[in-house]
């Protein structure tokens, strides 16, 4: 293949002639950007600085001045979606001509062209199938069987996970390191992948980790293919380039390696996929992999006001991995992040679902507004709150809460143990988790309780004494059976949040979900806590489940304008005028998880999570945290996340007039500013200051003071050490009256007279 001319930039805008139109409109950084064709270039595109449009007329500058065809152009995105936009806007630029850019997709849809062209090469035909998630477990279940593995065990979809995190980082089963593979099956994973792909080159087929993984073996390889491919892409450019994964790095590093005319955008502070395999360090050792490259940062912000700005910008600067760049904007002020306290998570739904009512009252739209939050377990009491006050809303990016699977398994469970007839819930329940209770035992099950007249329990009751089912099933069914008789005997004696409990944990369901390596399991474990925590409001198992009844009937569509609920994860690439952003709690968020498991590397990416929040609000941004949390069924005292005392103080309003005030941003400012500059203390004038002030409290001392529900509380207060001792009856405004049973430091052991023995902070109390 011949190269082209290249035309000179002198030759294509001439001094004598105006720039083409479409770069009008661009500012000094964008232009940059679009212009610098040649050679290795990152643009650090921040939040809301118009970075698609600078991909799109980058290509449409390419194509325009004739610096390549629109087949010698590869550009890689992250969803079809953003593919169909930038094919969309190039179109609009340049017209018909961009129906040639053959090689604009996604990673893993130009892979997979690639590898039809070269499939023998990794022993496939051309006419190869890419099989789903659910024929790769089956395929899996398959291998363990004939290796007498118990697939209880180790299940399919563990080592399908497995499988699927060594693909992404670019690992063979012949480069697999040893350790990897003694996570499965005592030290078997690695045999078990290499028979794995042995059997999918049999059946001529591949997962969707082997697009990249055969197209990064076919050019290892075959120097020649390779070297096809580096004349066919004159110039590349890679969407999203903080989201790679080891095996996406690899595959552009392969294909750019001549040229080297590769454009890469993206933001390390936007880096939030660690968990599904997403690598920041790729970003961030661009100049060392492409020695030259000219670095743009796009800086100049067109969708926040100044102060929510420069509150995420001050929050980011304390994350050590980044490249460094300062948003900024010429919509001077606007609303400072007003971060506040409240008593409990009840009390921060009905506080954010009342400013909802009342924007929504000033003339906002609910659509305009977004609740963020860090987990989807914290959904629940926004969605209850919104149900009970017919607030229209959404959830994005997964069902509502009481509409997941697992919520409807643990309400099926619940159904009946109350109630023996309701078939609808044995039928959902009976084989979850697996008990070899399989879809042909079950129809003949129903089958005969329809041909009696009777439920499914009592013709199963029945079923279990013939022959029409295998033993084996017989057995599971009888087991069954037997544990829903004791869990009935429980329902009148135990409280039904602890019968479920014991439900999900004798069942084998949480055993299951634990078992599951899956991205979604411990979110599902999550969900379950939440649910459990909740039906502690409720008298009886009747109320609740009668609850549940009216929720899932009011919850009903709620049309084009509702307010969008969604985790932080989900709501990357958004926007929204009025942004909530509950639960900034130590353990919250930042994740406690994430810091278990990943340590500094874990709370890096946690804090870009908090930048991505508070930079999807355009005009306002609320951030919220609790001093107490009902956490997996048990109340605990709650420290703000380090987060909020990130905050740079001049950006953030730490009081509202709503009665619930917090003095976490920049505490260790605030502190000394308090002291120095007496008339800084108007920021603290609200009745519950008054009091706490009052009763010998400043900043120096309560790390936050909250007025919620008429009650003071504060989580420091070094006056009050020795103030209680052992026999002291004393008060809390949760637990009622109780006796102090132990004293350690401002931790106090309390045996309240209703609640049991609790440990509360004695700040939380006081004298009965």
């Amino acid at each position: 293949m011949s190269d082209l001319p290249q035309p000179r930039i002198s030759d294509l805008a001439r001094a004598d002639g105006p720039p083409p139109s479409y770069l009008d409109g661009l500012n000094t950084e964008q232009r940059r950007a679009v212009e610098a064709t040649e050679g290795p270039v990152l643009v650090l595109a921040g939040a809301g600085t118009g970075k698609t449009r600078v991909l799109t007329t980058r290509l449409a500058h390419i194509l325009a001045t004739g610096r390549a065809r629109p087949w010698e152009l590869l550009a890689v995105t992250f969803t079809n979606k953003a593919a169909r936009e930038m094919r969309h806007r190039i179109t609009a630029i340049i017209g018909p001509q961009a129906e040639g850019l053959r090689w604009l997709g996604t990673f893993h849809s130009v892979a997979a062209q690639i590898l039809r062209r070269n499939a023998e090469l990794v022993g496939l035909k051309s006419s190869y199938t890419i099989i789903d998630v659910d024929d790769q477990e089956r395929l899996i279940k398959q291998l363990l069987a004939a290796e007498n593995i118990d697939a209880k065990r180790w299940p399919p979809k563990q080592l399908a996970g497995l499988i699927d995190h060594w693909k992404n980082r670019g690992w063979t089963p012949d480069k697999l390191p040893p350790a990897e593979g003694a996570h499965f099956a005592n030290n078997r994973g690695g045999a078990l992948y290499a028979m794995y792909q042995d059997r999918l080159r049999v059946l001529n087929a591949c997962d969707f980790g082997d697009l990249l993984l055969h197209n990064i073996s076919i050019f290892t390889g075959h120097p020649d293919v390779l070297a096809e491919y580096h004349d066919r892409f004159r110039y590349i450019l890679v969407d999203e380039y903080q989201d790679t994964n080891v095996a996406q790095y690899l595959w552009l590093r392969l294909l750019a390696q001549k040229r080297q005319n590769v454009c890469c955008v993206g933001d390390d502070d936007q880096s939030i996929y660690g968990w599904r395999g997403a690598e920041v360090d790729n970003i961030l050792r661009f100049e060392r992999d492409f020695p030259g490259a000219e670095v743009i940062r796009l800086e100049r912000n067109y969708r926040s006001t100044e102060h929510i700005l420069a509150a995420a910008s001050g929050l980011i600067a304390a994350n050590k991995g980044r490249l460094g760049k300062t948003l900024w904007t010429d919509d001077k002020g606007g609303e400072k992040v007003q971060v506040r306290g409240v008593w409990d998570g009840e009390a921060e739904s009905r506080l954010i679902a009342e400013e909802i009512e009342r924007a929504h009252k000033d003339g906002r739209h609910y659509v305009d507004m977004a609740i963020l939050v860090r987990a989807s377990f914290q959904m629940r009491a926004f969605e209850e709150r919104f149900v009970l006050l017919q607030i229209p809303y959404t959830v994005i990016g997964g069902p509502r809460f009481f509409e997941r699977a697992e919520i409807r398994d643990a309400h099926a469970y619940l159904r009946l143990v109350q109630s023996p007839d309701d078939d609808l819930a044995f039928e959902r329940i009976v084989n979850v988790p697996k008990r070899g209770i399989g879809d042909t035992s079950v129809a003949k099950l129903l089958q005969v309780a329809r041909a009696n007249g009777v439920s499914a329990t009592l013709a199963a009751r029945g079923i279990v004494g013939t022959d029409e089912i295998t033993a084996r099933t017989r057995t599971a069914l009888s087991t069954f059976l037997r544990d829903l008789d004791r869990w009935r005997s429980l329902r009148d004696s135990m409280p039904h949040a602890r019968l479920l409990e014991t439900i999900l944990e004798e069942s084998g369901y949480t055993d299951a979900l634990r078992l599951d390596k899956g991205p979604t399991s411990q979110t599902r474990l999550e969900n379950l806590k939440e649910l459990v925590q909740s039906m502690g409001a409720f008298d009886t198992l009747e109320a609740y489940l009668e609850h549940v009844s009216l929720v899932m009937d009011l919850d009903r569509g709620a049309g084009d304008d509702a307010v969008q609920i969604m985790t932080l994860h989900g709501a990357k690439g958004l926007e929204f005028p009025l942004v909530f952003l509950p639960g900034w709690e130590e353990g919250v968020f930042p994740s406690q998880r994430s810091i278990d498991e990943k340590g500094e590397k874990g709370l890096e990416e946690e804090r870009r999570l908090a930048y991505v929040g508070i930079t999807r609000a355009r005009e306002v941004a609320r951030v919220s945290f609790a001093a107490n949390r009902q956490v997996y069924g048990r109340w605990t005292s709650q420290l703000p996340s380090r987060f909020v005392d990130e905050l740079p103080l001049a950006s953030v309003e730490a009081a509202s007039e709503t009665g619930y005030y917090g003095g976490g941003p920049g505490m260790q400012e605030t502190r000394s500013r308090w002291d120095d500059q007496p008339e800084f203390g108007s920021t603290y004038s609200s009745p519950g200051w008054k009091r706490a002030q009052n009763r010998g409290f400043t900043p120096r001392d309560a790390r936050t003071v909250i007025e919620g529900e008429g009650k003071l509380v504060a989580t420091s207060d070094p006056t009050s050490a020795g103030a209680f001792k052992r026999g002291d009856r004393v008060f809390h405004q949760k637990f009622g009256q109780g006796k102090v049973t132990a004293v350690e430091g401002n931790k106090l052991t309390v045996a309240f007279d209703h609640a049991g023995e609790k440990k509360v902070i004695d700040t939380f109390i006081q004298p009965a």
